[in-house]
């Protein structure tokens, strides 16, 4: 598939910011329980609630480049009942309004934050499903078609998201900056586990179908010299990523180095010596090696079109 950068922001920022607010939500609930220190609610809270929402609101933006006639895009959401796309348009929007009013709370000191916290988490988790589902559902691609790929953008989302929340702590948040740094690194692990697994499982794929059935002739010998039109279409252009394979594998190996072990690399040598730029570094070399991540998500993934197109003259 093409990768649609507008759609790689979309699905890593938010991220980032469900992953920050989840970590907020956790340093409030370790507070009352005595677990963790009270922080100061504008200070920490507010202004991390204002961070996530910031991600949140960019990503959103972001996903308008991809539509095509942007006025229109509140009918995305006409569809809720069987689309996970409309479901997320939904969601989305529901979540950064309890972000938002969360942190109005800690700003305002109205206190009774927990239980508008509470359905943020819940929205937060709902969006993460919905998100990933989007891609999940297509039974045809057979890459996507895995529970490893809802997981996935839970465990890369709360990855990012508490790396960011570690070096927010080292600035705004004494004595969680340990606490946060150390679940940032527990998610990259878990993240890397289940990623490493979705490549495996990918690599092992063996199509559904062949030239032979796409085309329906059961010679077995089946070469295409063209497209058969004189030009690119809309198959040719949304369907391909558009590079050989050589590309394709750096990306892969670039991401999987930028995005778990130098981001682990910076957290620990942070966290040891309490450098609030390491960890800021440790969060901009993993946001970069999400992107790479995600546009390789999408180009890894081969439709079955493209049984029939296989050569582009």
């Amino acid at each position: 598939m093409r990768p649609a950068f507008s759609v790689i922001l979309l699905t890593t920022l938010i991220g980032v910011g469900q992953g920050l607010f989840l970590a907020l939500y956790a340093a409030e609930l370790g507070a009352m329980f005595d677990l963790l220190p009270v922080q100061d609610g504008r200070r920490f809270f507010a202004a991390g609630d204002a961070l996530a929402l910031a991600f949140l609101t960019a990503g959103l933006l972001a996903s308008f480049f991809h539509l095509g006639r942007p006025e229109r895009a509140w009918r995305s959401a006409a569809m809720w009942r069987t689309s996970w796309l409309s479901r997320e348009v939904i969601v989305l929007p529901a979540f950064m309004a309890a972000v938002f009013g969360h942190g109005v709370s800690h700003y305002f000191g109205l206190g009774g934050t927990l239980m508008p916290g509470a359905l943020g988490v819940l929205l937060c988790l709902v969006l993460f499903v919905c998100t990933g589902m989007i891609y999940a559902c297509l039974k045809f691609l057979q890459e996507w078609a895995t529970p490893l790929t809802v997981v996935n953008y839970i465990l890369l989302g709360c990855a990012s998201g508490f790396t960011f929340a570690t070096a927010f702590a080292a600035a705004a948040g004494p004595g969680l900056t340990e606490t946060f740094g150390r679940c940032a690194v527990a998610f990259t692990l878990a993240a890397l586990c289940t990623r490493v697994a979705s490549l495996v499982r990918n690599a092992r794929i063996k199509p559904r179908s062949s030239l032979q059935t796409a085309i329906g002739v059961k010679h077995p010998r089946i070469a295409q010299k063209a497209e058969g039109f004189m030009g690119g279409s809309f198959n040719t252009r949304e369907f391909f990523y558009g590079k050989e394979a050589s590309p394709l594998r750096a990306v892969k190996w670039g991401f999987l180095v930028l995005t778990f072990p130098v981001p682990l690399a910076l957290l620990l040598a942070g966290m040891v010596i309490a450098a609030a730029p390491l960890l800021a570094a440790a969060f901009a070399i993993q946001y970069l090696g999400l992107i790479a991540e995600r546009w390789f998500f999408f180009a890894q993934a081969s439709h079955p079109q493209n049984l029939y197109y296989q050569a582009i003259s």
